[in-house]
């Protein structure tokens, strides 16, 4: 399974953790709503300005390069309470040419550290004052997890990952179904 994924797992072995948040829409979201559907799970902070723009271009380019019944529901879980606001994820969609089916979860900074400590997402919150201001600067664990129709995790890729090893994890979840 997953030819360059740093770690897969046979079908029906490691559940994926559920959640329940919301959405940049205040949707409700949660793994268990996507059943049937292949998912990419990642953890992206929506200020960002270094990987975090470079790995959802890469996930952008999977979802381009499968046709409409392939495309994997593109999940984002924010590791940045404090950037999650509707104009952030406004201009993370123009400027990294999201497509209109990527879906932010956001929660409370309780809620989302419940998730990043279920998929083993390091995060480091550091408060800092500049000019008055008082601001977060976030440093996290740049992965994506495969998750399959019945919620299992298959593989985890641990950016840098290419858009053709997570696009081929994706169609041999799909062909195998």
């Amino acid at each position: 399974m997953a030819g360059r994924a740093n770690v897969a797992w046979p079908a029906a072995k490691r559940r994926a953790p559920d959640f329940a948040l919301q959405d940049q829409t205040g949707a409700p979201i949660s793994l268990r709503g996507n059943r049937g559907r292949v998912v990419i799970l990642t953890f992206i902070d929506p200020v960002c300005t270094t990987l975090c723009p470079l790995e959802a271009k890469t996930l952008d380019r999977v979802e381009q390069n499968l046709s409409g019944a392939e495309r994997p529901a593109i999940v984002a879980v924010s590791v940045n309470p404090w950037g999650d606001a509707r104009r952030y994820f406004q201009a993370d969609a123009r400027k990294w040419r999201l497509p209109a089916s990527w879906r932010w979860a956001v929660g409370s900074r309780a809620q989302l550290s419940r998730v990043w400590q279920a998929y083993s997402i390091g995060v480091r919150i550091r408060r800092f004052r500049a000019v008055g201001i008082t601001t977060h600067r976030v440093d996290h664990t740049e992965a994506a997890y495969v998750i399959d129709r019945r919620g299992f995790e298959r593989a985890l890729f641990v950016y840098p990952f290419s858009a053709g090893d997570v696009e081929g994890a994706v169609r041999q979840l799909e062909h195998s179904a």
